[in-house]
């Protein structure tokens, strides 16, 4: 068949593969995944809807704080400083000190996000029992939640491995930078979401001991080889028990003890939402997975409950 003698049939055919009238396939797949996360987002209201949830967060959740996660897609690869080290090896315990008063000056300057800020919208509202945090960070009780878990501990207090003496971060860090004045000026650092840093030479960093014993002092988190205190997880796991669903956002659940409280819920039976942007360890326990940034959805979920 030649051009001249084509119908109208076939010559509609041709057009519709011309180039300049081809779709915009990115901005068509675009508008159908952000339908497929509207839609999941009122699904999970639905189901949601006249429950009390607990809420179980991560690193995913500070992000949008200036916080890095540790554990996301493109995040470098690093060795975390375990309690064995810690406590064993002075060097590595000076280098962590050095770090970590580096990384909490940067946790000290961030703000609670829209994600924390929903959270404590569905708290008051009766929507939500409670906040489990994996984070060190302090920023859900700084955004106002008032029932928070801390998993892990948090970077604000500082404590004595010998006696039990607690300590407030802020005069902690001041005889830090007494003792230590290079840490008053710190030129290009990489901050990780434990609190940790990469710095130089720390040959000569002095460490602060216990003003009341003259222990090891540590920042009151949880090292890896470490063992959650039992109290903590307990209260965790009365949360989740007094719940009626659980809310997983912003963790890869990598963390045994984040684990054991989703293996909790999938025992009772509760509806498991997990709220995540990559594969998680509790994608196979979940009722819905929102493949989908933390803030943004815990948002769209409170104006959706609360609306």
């Amino acid at each position: 068949m030649t051009a001249d003698s084509a119908s109208p049939r076939d010559t509609v055919l041709v057009d519709a593969l011309e180039p300049s009238d081809a779709p915009d396939t990115a901005a068509a797949l675009a508008s159908a995944l952000a339908l497929d996360s509207e839609r999941a987002v009122d699904a999970v209201a639905t189901l949601l809807r006249g429950k009390r949830a607990a809420v179980l967060t991560g690193a995913g959740l500070s992000t949008d704080s200036g916080i890095p996660d540790y554990r996301g897609e493109g995040a470098p690869t690093r060795t975390p400083m375990t309690f064995q080290t810690f406590v064993a090896d002075e060097r590595s315990r000076k280098r962590y000190w050095a770090g970590s008063h580096l990384g909490w000056r940067v946790f000290h300057r961030a703000e609670p996000n829209l994600g924390h800020r929903s959270l404590v919208q569905l708290e008051s509202a009766g929507a939500i029992a409670g906040v489990i945090t994996q984070n060190v960070d302090g920023l859900h009780t700084r955004a106002g939640s008032l029932h928070v878990v801390e998993l892990h501990g948090s970077l604000d207090r500082v404590i004595c491995l010998a006696c039990g003496q607690a300590f407030g971060r802020d005069s902690i860090a001041a005889r830090l930078e007494t003792d230590n004045p290079v840490l008053r000026n710190p030129e290009s650092i990489q901050i990780a979401p434990d609190g940790d840093a990469d710095v130089g030479n720390i040959d000569d960093f002095v460490v602060p001991d216990c003003t009341v014993c003259g222990g090891m002092l540590k920042p009151n988190v949880v090292f890896f080889g470490e063992l959650v205190p039992t109290e903590t997880f307990l209260e965790a796991s009365a949360l989740i028990s007094g719940s009626d669903a659980l809310i997983v956002a912003g963790s890869s659940l990598a963390v045994n003890s984040g684990i054991r409280l989703v293996e909790q819920a999938r025992r009772r039976k509760l509806p498991i939402i997990v709220i995540n942007r990559g594969v998680t360890k509790g994608d196979g326990r979940a009722l819905h997975k929102l493949e989908a940034g933390t803030s943004e959805t815990l948002a769209a979920l409170a104006a959706r409950l609360l609306g």
